[in-house]
């Protein structure tokens, strides 16, 4: 479902008392089907990660919609991560992405490309399950193969496939830049089902892709947010500050604070994810750095703990420097 748009006559200052009341219902109304619709559809990327923000795309889309945001202007991303909040965010204008993670970055400009597509990662995963169920110690071996083949070579195909075949879905590389995710030892991992849902993920992000412009960068947050033009929306889903790290996501308070000078002085309207706390701690760094800011919460739960007993729901936060105009369903905090 597309965004919808409501191209009103006149000027809201020149509408009479019913007139006015009558548009902004249609307003509201509009806001509600373009959240209803981004609801029930969200795209989801053929990469996965620990920590994707796919639960959380209602809610940052909500709290764009309930803004006075224009949607013309560009959408700034500079973690890309996985790809699914720009994926699917309601902004219209190019898309201006990067991250440090060569292969993510790599991947996706692949699929700009047409260099890969739905059909070449099909018959690629028809192969390699083939070899998965024929390999020793239930597929671990073929795994360990993969592995050590990326780790020298960084073929995007295998990339796919560890992204896949990886234990809990996790995507963690070592100090030297390697692949470094046991194996999820689960029966007919790629099974023909499997294979086509990720398939059809590609072949949805590719249609996305190619719907607008996009640029695809391997370069560093700072590179990314100095592109952001009053008018743009930069999207910061940077490393959690005490949180999980690793070669391409490491994050300290340095790098937080050097964030938060980049964002406070940007003409761009920005919003950032980031953790508020759990059962165990608060991010301190929530009332050090960004308490002047609009900060609303929502519960999250993570599923990338080793151990199921691990796996703890979180407190996610969201931060934007914009008001509201509308009504927006999660909870606002004062720091």
């Amino acid at each position: 479902m597309g965004i919808i748009t409501l191209k009103l006559p006149i000027s809201g200052i020149f509408w009479s008392g019913e007139a006015r009341k009558t548009n902004l219902n249609l307003l509201e109304v509009a806001r509600k089907e373009n959240l209803k619709g981004m609801e029930n559809k969200i795209f989801v990327p053929p990469i996965k990660s620990q920590g994707i923000k796919t639960k959380l795309v209602p809610a940052i889309n909500e709290l764009i919609l309930s803004s006075n945001i224009s949607l013309d202007g560009n959408w700034i991303e500079p973690f890309f991560g996985t790809g699914v909040v720009g994926f699917n965010t309601p902004m219209k204008g190019k898309r201006i992405v990067g991250d440090t993670n060569p292969h993510i970055i790599k991947f996706y400009q692949a699929i700009q490309k047409g260099e890969i597509d739905e059909d070449s990662v099909r018959t690629y995963l028809e192969i390699a399950n083939e070899l998965l169920l024929q390999a020793a110690e239930d597929g671990y071996a073929y795994y360990r193969e993969v592995k050590n083949r990326f780790n020298v070579h960084f073929d995007l195909y295998d990339f796919i496939f560890l992204s896949r075949a990886g234990f809990n879905g996790m995507m963690r590389f070592n100090r030297k830049g390697e692949w470094n995710i046991p194996f999820c030892k689960k029966k007919d991992r790629f099974s023909p089902s499997y294979i086509t849902k990720i398939c059809n993920q590609i072949k949805n992000i590719k249609k996305i892709i190619s719907s607008v412009e996009w640029e695809f960068d391997c370069v560093s947050f700072e590179d990314t947010i100095a592109k952001a033009q009053k008018g743009d929306l930069i999207y910061s889903d940077s490393p959690y500050f005490g949180r999980y790290a690793d070669f391409y996501n490491s994050w300290t308070q340095n790098d937080e604070e050097r964030l938060y000078n980049l964002l406070t002085r940007s003409k761009a309207y920005f919003i950032l994810s980031t953790w508020h706390h759990n059962d165990f701690r608060e991010n301190p760094l929530i009332a050090e750095l960004w308490s002047n800011f609009h900060v609303y919460t929502r519960d999250h739960f993570y599923h990338s703990g080793g151990k199921i007993k691990n796996r703890k729901p979180m407190v996610e936060a969201l931060i934007c420097n914009f008001e509201l105009t509308h009504h927006y369903s999660d909870s606002r905090i004062s720091c």
